[in-house]
């Protein structure tokens, strides 16, 4: 090939793979999406955030190996890794055709022609052809069609990632409320249990008063129903327990009845973590992440909609090696390069129609990209506020607990010296009893308040979180449960 042929050749190569190195419909980034969310929340100073395990705080240690088998184990997180898995996989084929095609072909041919003596002669002739080669093929990325695709088979990728901290982080808080919940239906059933002992006490004085003619048969069946109402409180918190201990069990990819929980107090209540400001939210809530990441690729989709609607270079080549015989196929060789332009002119507005609907998808996930940003900080907001005023609620509820219990000793004073029926000291029992389980709902609700809060901050904890292992044999979950109810019999003999 002549000197100036071959330089022709060489630049128009260059200035090809120059265009497709470059996408002229590249999105443009998306960089400080403030939203119009305000810069401080309103409750409390904007603090540094405290990002980390925050169910640590509430100093259980059992509570922690619950929470972190959970972030491993529960269903819906391992479903998330499975999908990450299929996105990577996903993300990979799409990088593909940024790179040329290679392929091995190899064909075995036998061909026989012959005729029947009609014309004079009379015989057959056979044909063998081998073929042994190999073909390349490539797409020329002029218009950034394929780079547009890859990003965004990426960036679903880092979206189902994001989805699996978003499990994680739901998971862990789930964990710690259902733990927080089962605690409480102890303390309710041992209060319960307190109640129905007082209850029985005021009953055998009432009856002995009634035998020396001190007080009315009423006081006596009075006093009876209440010992019956206290007694039929405790099956449902039973109950509710045992189904609260299934809830967990799922939570952690076990079967129900195979975990068992240990008696704990409530725990105290942590400091107020640093909030940071609200756009913190958008860097440390999985889900606002999620969204972001969306919005990009359905960017990068209209990239990839548009640069479609372009003409697509193709050049393929291929080298093979033939002959009649296998064994003189190193003997005879072929070349071939090709090259070809295709470009849509007439599609029934297809691809015209693929553009429109990629920019709806756009305008779809920036709102929801919004109502995600508005939703994270509402969250903050509520959860803030519920604590306020819960700390406000129990101060009252106690003040209230003090003042009926006063109630109480005077009604009780007054109908031992005879200067009122029963019916005062029953309604003051009642009034002091319900408040007490009440109280310890609050405290509880109190707690969950502040479950609710870190859940809404999110964080970055969930990055350090791997891919679970394979499930254990049923037969560890079968040793599971005869373990939990083998520890379950002896807490109960120990009571």
């Amino acid at each position: 090939m002549p000197s100036y042929k071959l330089k022709f050749v060489t630049v128009c190569m260059l200035s090809i793979f120059s265009l497709s190195a470059c996408s002229p419909f590249k999105p443009d980034p998306r960089d400080a999406m403030t939203l119009g969310v305000p810069m401080q929340y309103k409750l409390y100073s904007s603090e540094p955030r405290e990002l980390g395990r925050w169910w640590e705080k509430f100093a259980d240690e059992s509570l922690n190996k619950l929470v972190e088998e959970a972030v491993i184990a529960d269903f819906d997180v391992r479903i998330a890794w499975a999908k990450l898995r299929q996105l990577r996989a996903t993300a990979v084929k799409s990088r593909a055709d940024l790179y040329p095609k290679l392929d091995g072909k190899a064909s075995y041919n036998n061909a026989r022609s012959g005729n029947d003596g009609t014309e004079g002669t009379k015989g057959s002739t056979a044909t063998d052809t081998h073929k042994l080669g190999l073909a390349a093929s490539y797409e020329l990325d002029l218009w950034g069609k394929i780079e547009a695709k890859s990003a965004s088979g990426e960036l679903n990728f880092l979206v189902s990632r994001e989805d699996v901290n978003t499990a994680a982080m739901s998971v862990a808080a789930e964990v710690v409320n259902r733990w927080l919940e089962i605690q409480m239906q102890r303390k309710k059933k041992e209060i319960y249990k307190k109640q129905l002992e007082t209850n029985e006490t005021y009953l055998e004085l009432i009856e002995l008063r009634f035998r020396n003619s001190l007080a009315t048969a009423l006081d006596v069946y009075q006093q009876r129903e209440t010992v019956a109402r206290t007694k039929a409180l405790i099956p449902p918190v039973e109950a509710r327990e045992l189904i609260l201990l299934h809830e967990l069990a799922l939570l952690l990819g076990k079967p129900a009845g195979s975990i068992y929980v240990r008696t704990a107090d409530f725990p105290d209540l942590p400091v107020m973590p640093g909030l940071g400001i609200p756009l913190d939210l958008l860097a440390n809530r999985p889900d606002v992440r999620a969204a972001g990441l969306k919005l990009q690729s359905a960017d990068w989709a209209v990239t990839a909609a548009r640069a479609d609607r372009l003409p697509t270079v193709s050049l393929s080549a291929e080298a093979a090696l033939s002959s009649a015989q296998l064994a003189n196929i190193f003997s005879g060789w072929m070349t071939s390069l090709a090259a070809s332009v295709v470009g849509p002119i007439f599609d029934g507005y297809s691809r015209k129609a693929e553009v429109e609907r990629t920019r709806a998808v756009v305008d779809e996930r920036l709102l929801n990209y919004k109502e995600a940003v508005y939703k994270a900080f509402k969250e903050v907001q509520d959860s803030l506020v519920q604590e306020k005023w819960q700390h406000e609620y129990i101060r009252a509820r106690k003040n209230q607990l003090a003042a009926a219990r006063t109630n109480l000793e005077e009604a009780a004073s007054r109908y031992l010296q005879g200067l009122e029926d029963y019916l005062p000291v029953l309604n003051a029992l009642v009034s002091v009893q319900n408040l007490e389980i009440n109280i310890a709902e609050d405290e509880a609700d109190l707690l969950t308040y502040r479950v609710s809060l870190y859940r809404a901050l999110g964080g970055t904890w969930t990055d350090s979180i791997t891919s679970p292992d394979e499930l254990k044999p049923e037969s560890d979950d079968q040793d599971a449960v005869a373990a939990a109810e083998k520890l379950e019999k002896e807490t109960v003999s120990a009571q």
